[in-house]
């Protein structure tokens, strides 16, 4: 009988250290810790244009609203989220096929193939979701996930020059569909 797997279902996942995560919908207990990593990451200056202090309503346009699922990734026996991504039309109508991703790992949770996991699992979730493509409208030129990217298929497709702060930021885009 064939595995059926729905959008919203959790799924254990395994890093390359071994470590497992829980990766699933959040609830709504885990809004609020992601409020707080994403806030934080926006406060460092980290990989999103937002501007710090972050706002409820920055937050949750970005995050919330309209989205069509946001997984986070936690310990598979519960705990503190260890990040998140988020995964909605990039653009309307003809063209909402193609999905926009956002992702976040909190502090600290780097380094331990958390983030890899996530986008693993977004390239995973965005066809059961109607998407047949990934696009990241803003990588910054300095952001060293860009190697991970290109390893797990993104192409880089634009430069956009002294986009934020004179730095420059990436378009990339991947085909996710069967």
């Amino acid at each position: 009988m064939p595995c059926v797997v729905a959008p919203g279902d959790r799924v254990i996942a395994t890093t390359a250290a071994g470590e497992q995560l829980a990766l699933g919908p959040i609830t709504s207990e885990e809004a609020e810790q992601l409020f707080v990593m994403f806030a934080d990451v926006v406060a460092r200056g980290e990989g999103f244009p937002q501007a710090a202090p972050l706002t409820r309503d920055v937050f949750e346009t970005t995050w919330i609203r309209p989205v069509s699922i946001v997984v986070g990734a936690r310990p598979p026996a519960g705990g503190e989220l260890l990040g998140a991504y988020y995964l909605k039309p990039n653009f309307a109508s003809r063209a909402a096929h193609i999905a926009n991703a956002g992702y976040v790992a909190a502090a600290a949770a780097r380094g331990r193939g958390v983030g890899r996991a996530l986008v693993e699992d977004s390239v995973w979730r965005a066809p059961l979701l109607g998407f047949d493509a990934i696009q990241f409208n803003l990588v910054f030129a300095s952001n060293p996930v860009r190697r991970m990217y290109t390893e797990l298929g993104w192409r880089e497709i634009g430069r956009i020059p002294a986009a934020v702060d004179g730095e420059d930021a990436l378009i990339y885009w991947r085909s996710v569909g069967t």
